[in-house]
């Protein structure tokens, strides 16, 4: 029996290029929402989950850091995924007859002097691998899609124009989720760390919690807060840290840190990618 790694969006998306990259092995189950991903994971339709969490060029991916605190899943790893825009069109089409590119909102305007500089007006879709579905569906030779290499494979398309994107760095990030979390791995290039916390309603508490870390010589990555349950009294704090919980430094760091807060929940500990050092 085959496992499975659910990802959000079609058969082609970047999601599915993230499982191709990092769990060949693994059968890709599209879903429609993070939400059904994280939930095929907990049902056990899926062994793992990935989840895109932040992208060099616009940011973190809204809502997601407040699911996966509540997902009951753990990060067992993260992928770097180098996002490669293409156009795709029906073979036998032609670049100057192009006149419309379907795309996520997020990946036009990642293109938008290759879009000008051609005359080609860029429209909206809800996922780049339903755009290169639905142009291989079609008979039109004016439309074309931006999407993956991996989607043109798929569905058939002609890849007219590669590596389109005006950013030559643009990178999302995901994070893979289990139901059960992995505390014996250990990396090639270190380990990360990610937790949720909430400070105490005290003076100072925030700049007190984050006193051990550096105290203690402990590198936060990231912290970034966002509201619980829409409320605006209820902050939560997402972070990430090198090393692992065994590690007396971080132990030391993580035991100061519960001092000042009411709500501390580790997310996950896992490798740092060999991607994380290359950027």
């Amino acid at each position: 029996m085959s496992s499975n790694i659910a990802f959000q969006g079609e058969l082609g998306a970047y999601g599915h290029q993230a499982c191709a990259d990092a769990r060949p092995n693994f059968s890709p189950l599209p879903c429609e929402t993070f939400d059904d991903a994280i939930e095929s994971v907990r049902k056990g339709d899926a062994d793992l989950g990935m989840i895109a969490v932040e992208n060099s060029t616009y940011g973190r991916v809204a809502d997601v850091h407040s699911l996966l605190p509540e997902s009951g899943l753990h990060i067992v790893d993260e992928v770097f995924v180098r996002v490669h825009v293409n156009l795709l069109v029906k073979p036998g089409a032609q670049l100057a007859a192009i006149k419309t590119a379907y795309g996520h909102p997020v990946i036009l305007p990642q293109c938008a002097g290759f879009l000008r500089e051609n005359l080609i007006t860029g429209r909206a879709t809800s996922d780049n691998a339903r755009a290169a579905r639905e142009v291989s569906e079609g008979d039109d030779l004016t439309v074309g899609a931006l999407a993956s290499e991996l989607a043109a494979d798929i569905y058939g398309l002609d890849i007219i124009a590669r590596h389109i994107e005006d950013a030559d760095n643009n990178t999302t990030r995901f994070l893979v989720m289990a139901r059960e979390p992995d505390y014996k791995k250990r990396g090639n290039h270190g380990m990360m760390t990610s937790f949720v916390f909430r400070v105490r309603n005290i003076p100072a508490a925030l700049y007190k919690a984050m006193g051990g870390f550096a105290t203690n010589g402990v590198n936060m990555i990231k912290l970034e807060s966002y509201m619980v349950g829409g409320s605006f009294k209820a902050t939560q704090f997402y972070a990430e840290i090198e090393g692992h919980p065994d590690d007396r430094n971080v132990q030391l760091a993580l035991e100061e840190l519960s001092y000042f807060t009411d709500h501390l929940h580790l997310m996950g500990v896992y490798p740092a990618a060999a991607k994380r050092h290359e950027r």
